[in-house]
């Protein structure tokens, strides 16, 4: 057994290659729900910009059964209803990093934690100093918080096709850590009253979720039915009903045990996220991101505080939040980046984690409800602040995609031809044995041929 490390903590290091495959899985599922979500998003702008008046009609349409507080507008059903899928399977994620992934490590993760709170604090208080000098209001001051994982990840992927994929890790973990705090932002901050007899059921039918699954029940017929009533009576209770979608996705095992080939987790997920990014989310894209687009509605979202404040929250706050966070929690502790990484790359990606769209709307809905034409103006802002910052990133990460061109090319050489990439097989004492023997091989052969280019013999030589 190798004795303990005492180096430094390498959080982005060379990850396992089951993890990798997994990584790149996500991805793949990543970038096709970001294209659906920018699909519907385009949607519901031509519809609003078009058709007004149907595209209100349609998403202000009620329906659900009134007699259990479930008479809600189309619009109401895709923020929470819907988009508890999303947080479900959040939570799922989540989870996973905790047990198995970056998170599991203390060290390790306070990386990208902290570049996660500052990547949140900054913005907000970007916000509430352009509000205070400008007198407008400070109820927004969380939209600007959150970062959209489907939109930055297909960016990322669309346009950083030859980077490492540790840039592609570290916002993939910074943004699970971000769910996590817009979960508790939404949980604190926007519940103003609270049913307790509706909120106890719900913690109730949680714990009897929870007891399901350690016993070892199966059957969907069993879990839908109860996740349904627990996220009916989370809606009653005056908590907002995302949070029933993200606690059972916490209570999900995702570690493996012997003789599984996946875990409840991973195989939930896998059913699930379909759902989540082809469904779920571009609907509820769909019924909140049509907003009027006019000359004038562009001019204030420049002009008024509120909506200034969310644009420069993140363009301006995201990035200079994650990537000083980044900087001095690396420059001050023991955690550290891969080596292979460059502070361009981080700055790059802290720019793409400014694209705040699904969660940012939903947070704009619930700060300014009471102010319809408020909310459109937030979203616009919302729309055209994650425009700009993909942009931006999508500069910088161009850049660097030149770079690293060569080092995925390294990353994937397969010279044994066994399948298993190079770099994976570093580590293995006879690969190294190989290597050498190969080296030595062709010394010799050099040797050889220059003895016959001079005209002298090898035998002649001494052989030490």
């Amino acid at each position: 057994m190798s004795a303990p490390s005492n180096r430094r903590s390498i959080f982005l290091g060379r990850m396992s290659l089951p993890e990798r495959n997994y990584l790149a899985d996500a991805l793949r599922a990543e970038t096709v729900g970001g294209i659906l979500l920018l699909a519907a998003a385009v949607a519901a702008l031509i519809w609003a910009n078009t058709l007004g008046g149907s595209y209100e009609a349609v998403r202000g349409f009620h329906l659900g059964p009134s007699a259990v507080g479930l008479d809600l507008s189309v619009q109401h059903w895709a923020a929470n209803g819907l988009l508890a899928i999303f947080f479900f399977v959040a939570g799922i994620e989540l989870k996973r990093e905790l047990v198995a992934g970056e998170l599991r490590d203390p060290r390790a993760a306070a990386l990208p934690v902290i570049a996660a709170i500052c990547g949140m604090v900054v913005p907000a208080v970007v916000y509430f100093a352009v509000n205070s000098l400008g007198g407008g209001s400070l109820q927004g001051w969380a939209v600007p918080t959150a970062t959209d994982i489907a939109f930055a990840l297909a960016v990322l992927a669309v346009i950083g096709t030859s980077l490492p994929a540790a840039l592609r890790a570290f916002l993939l973990t910074l943004a699970v850590v971000d769910d996590l705090f817009a979960i508790l932002i939404i949980a604190v901050f926007f519940t103003s009253t609270i049913n307790f007899l509706a909120l106890g059921l719900s913690v109730a039918g949680l714990v009897l979720f929870h007891l399901l699954l350690r016993k070892g029940v199966r059957g969907w017929y069993v879990y839908v039915p109860l996740a349904v009533v627990i996220w009916g009576l989370m809606e009653n209770s005056g908590v907002h009903a995302t949070i029933a979608g993200v606690a059972m996705g916490l209570m999900l095992r995702c570690t493996r045990r012997e003789g599984e080939t996946s875990s409840p987790g991973e195989h939930i997920e896998h059913l699930v996220r379909p759902l989540s990014a082809g469904f779920a989310v571009p609907l509820f894209a769909l019924f909140s991101a049509g907003v009027s687009l006019s000359g004038g509605a562009v001019h204030d979202v420049f002009t008024r505080p509120e909506t200034l404040g969310v644009v420069l929250g993140l363009v301006v706050g995201k990035t200079l939040g994650i990537f000083g966070g980044t900087w001095c929690t690396a420059r001050f502790t023991k955690a550290q980046l891969n080596p292979d990484l460059k502070w361009p790359d981080v700055f790059a990606v802290a720019s793409l984690a400014g694209i705040g769209f699904t969660v940012s709307l939903l947070i704009g809905e619930l700060a300014f409800s009471e102010n319809p034409v408020l909310t459109d103006e937030i979203k616009a802002s919302v729309l055209i602040g994650s425009l700009l910052a993909a942009v931006f990133a999508g500069i910088l990460l161009k850049v660097r995609n030149a770079k690293y061109k060569a080092l995925c090319e390294d990353e994937e050489r397969d010279e044994d031809q066994d399948g298993i990439p190079d770099i994976y097989e570093l580590d293995k004492p006879e690969f190294h044995l190989r290597m050498a023997a190969i080296h030595e091989a062709k010394a010799a052969e050099h040797r050889r041929l220059a003895e016959l280019a001079s005209g002298t013999h090898a035998e002649d030589d001494d052989p030490a």
